[in-house]
């Protein structure tokens, strides 16, 4: 068994038809690649029948999550090397992987290398998935219990947790960056800001926060511009800490926060509505049906503003398939659609589309300031949490924040009206002025 390493990375390079562009060192301590490039280290063979049992995305996941691979080094240079070899390659046009896999093994030089896998796998047993891995889900997406088992996967994880990783301001979405100067905290800050200025909250106005989270654009939005904001999300955790937020401010008379699905709020009419990272969870099938629903809630001449990454459109849209670790460890059912998919079913359900803002970049910088949050509080994150569930965070956001910035995907806020038989919009003839 001595030199895996060497075996393992002629391996790599015999299936990808590539040099193999980091170094591993495997559990036998040898090593091999290029001097001075990020160390893959593979801790356990059980990795290997992990990807044996489980080829692709998935089985490197389940391998990372159970601590059974990892990386020495810059984590961001090691993902970013190894995306185009492993992640991209094989697709073109919308088409899978996994067409390329099969058309790999009808050559005799990568059967070879398959049956060198096997011997170096030891024994042919599939491992147990991880702990922190959500179930394959049944039935209808998106109906109301299904959401809320969703959205009980991802955030309900402990409010400590997410303390450490987000900071004090308690925003999980994309920060709004002024400059090379500016801290997570004054970032998010602004980005509420701006968005209550998008809206032109006025006080005594009425607001619904749609995906509220732990509350902190229905505080700011409160305590800034004087209005009253009914927040909604699904998850209890969150709820709970945002009503201890309310009343410690002092806002209890202007915020509500409720445990309720958007398809749930019966209490119309309202001034303006924001929706803040939350419609990446809602998907093409409910798409149009979350339109509707906010176009009914919102007065005539209320604003939405529609804050949600996106993805890049594809030759063949019905190609579309979630990446399996996101939806297996990060978000289960999400989706993601390209922007003109979103301004046009906005404008179906009767919007009037008045501004389109793409902040990819912001998004990157958010990304890897919550992995310098986590990482600077590594041994409390795993304590609070699993071992397991601090590396799904670390592996995600790090891998996300390479997509915002090599533009695998966007991030846009959209601000809707809905504008009255009248035709006035209410929006100033000088565009954006919300700029200040």
């Amino acid at each position: 068994m001595a030199d895996a390493a060497g075996r393992l990375s002629k391996l790599a390079e015999e299936v990808l038809g590539a040099p193999l562009p980091v170094r591993i060192r495997a559990w036998d301590r040898s090593e091999y690649g290029p001097p001075g490039a990020p160390t893959l280290v593979i801790r356990n063979r059980r990795a290997l029948r992990r990807l044996l049992f489980k080829p692709g995305e998935l089985g490197l996941a389940r391998a990372w999550v159970a601590g059974e691979i990892d990386v020495e080094g810059d984590l961001y240079e090691a993902l970013d090397l190894l995306s185009g070899l492993v992640w991209e390659r094989g697709t073109a046009a919308g088409k899978p992987q996994r067409a390329a896999a099969l058309r790999a093994l009808a050559k005799p030089e990568i059967r070879a290398a398959a049956r060198d896998l096997v011997a170096l796998a030891g024994i042919p047993v599939p491992p147990k998935p991880p702990a922190e891995e959500a179930p394959k889900s049944h039935g209808p997406l998106h109906t109301l219990r299904r959401d809320k088992e969703a959205i009980s996967h991802h955030y309900d994880v402990g409010n400590d947790f997410y303390e450490l990783v987000l900071g004090p301001s308690m925003v999980y979405s994309c920060a709004y960056w002024e400059g090379p100067d500016a801290t997570l905290e004054d970032a998010q800050r602004d980005k509420l800001d701006l968005i209550c200025r998008k809206l032109g909250l006025k006080e005594g106005e009425r607001l619904l926060d749609v995906g509220c989270g732990w509350g902190s654009m229905a505080l700011h939005a409160a305590r800034e511009y004087g209005v009253r904001v009914v927040g909604i999300t699904l998850s209890e955790e969150q709820a709970a800490y945002g009503r201890k937020r309310v009343a410690e401010a002092g806002l209890a008379d202007r915020v509500e926060i409720r445990v309720q699905d958007y398809r749930e709020v019966h209490d119309e009419p309202f001034d303006a509505i924001s929706s803040i990272g939350m419609a990446e969870h809602v998907g093409r099938a409910r798409y149009a049906e979350y339109a509707d629903d906010l176009y009914a809630l919102l007065k005539p001449g209320g604003r939405l503003l529609n804050h949600q990454i996106a993805r890049r459109p594809l030759a063949d849209e019905d190609a579309y398939h979630v990446d399996e670790f996101i939806d297996r460890y990060v978000f289960p059912d999400g989706e993601l659609a390209p922007v003109g998919r979103t301004v046009g079913q906005l404008e179906d359900a009767g919007f009037e589309v008045r501004d389109v803002e793409a902040i990819r970049e912001h998004y990157a910088l958010t990304l890897r300031a919550w992995v310098a949050n986590l990482e600077a509080h590594w041994k409390e994150a795993v304590r609070l949490t699993t071992p397991g569930r601090a590396r799904v965070w670390r592996l995600y956001m790090a891998a996300s924040a390479l997509s915002f910035e090599r533009n695998r995907i966007g991030v846009n806020q959209v601000l809707a009206v809905r504008t009255p038989d009248s035709g006035a919009s209410g929006l100033p003839l000088r565009a954006r002025e919300w700029r200040g």
